[in-house]
């Protein structure tokens, strides 16, 4: 382990980083694995039974109020407003001067998108067919809102907390960042659109790709290849 002493803080935590997506790349691929050959099936129906009335699949538990506010808290996780919110925090980098910070939400905010495109298509997985609570366009695996919210919350998380000085703010910011990005999830399962297999997926990859982001960013920063101002 001479090596790792050898490495300065920055480079251990990158390190630490590229590990952390090689963790969250293998569980993607495990899941995505077990769901092909049918194993998740039992595991799946129960959790999504467990949101539902006993007897009336369609029905989600709770009262209406409850449904309404899911719907409400999912949409946190829809393309229109992760857009809108992604637009507005590059616009203001952008004005601030913070170039470089604004490419690299961009960056990481639309290659997930992308790869979250490729990676519905590819697997095509049917939805569940519990309900008409919530419209939905898209295959079911891996969940695109969990992907997406993984991918820009957790993004404009960590950027936020490196510009607080602080470290309670910067474990506030991560924290309401995996808080947000688990309410996301948790909706899909409630409203009957998502199997968990599909969410657990979506987190995995997108949090995978947005560490990624983050990795890379900070490994071109420090050979000078991004800047603040450009």
């Amino acid at each position: 382990m001479g090596w790792w002493k050898n490495l300065d803080p920055v480079e251990r935590w990158m390190m630490l980083g590229l590990g952390g997506v090689a963790a969250l790349v293998a569980l993607f691929l495990r899941i995505a694995s077990e769901v092909g050959e049918g194993e998740t099936t039992t595991f799946d129906n129960s959790v999504l039974m467990a949101f539902r009335v006993p007897g009336h699949p369609s029905e989600p538990i709770g009262p209406a109020w409850v449904q309404e506010m899911a719907r409400d808290l999912t949409a946190l996780g829809s393309f229109a407003v992760l857009g809108l919110l992604v637009a507005g925090v590059v616009l203001f980098l952008l004005l601030s001067n913070k170039r470089g910070r604004a490419l690299f939400v961009l960056v990481s905010v639309l290659g997930g998108t992308a790869i979250s495109t490729v990676l519905k298509m590819s697997y095509d997985r049917p939805r569940p067919e519990l309900t008409e609570v919530a419209r939905v366009f898209t295959a079911s695996f891996p969940s695109g809102h969990s992907m997406l919210s993984a991918v820009t919350f957790l993004t404009l998380g960590a950027l936020l907390s490196k510009l607080q000085p602080q470290r309670r703010l910067k474990v506030y910011f991560i924290s309401v960042a995996v808080l947000l990005t688990l309410i996301v999830g948790i909706s899909r399962l409630y409203l009957g659109v998502h199997y968990p297999t599909d969410v657990l997926a979506g987190w995995a990859a997108g949090a995978a790709w947005a560490a990624l982001c983050l990795v890379v960013a900070t490994w071109l920063r420090r050979r000078g290849k991004l800047r603040e101002t450009a």
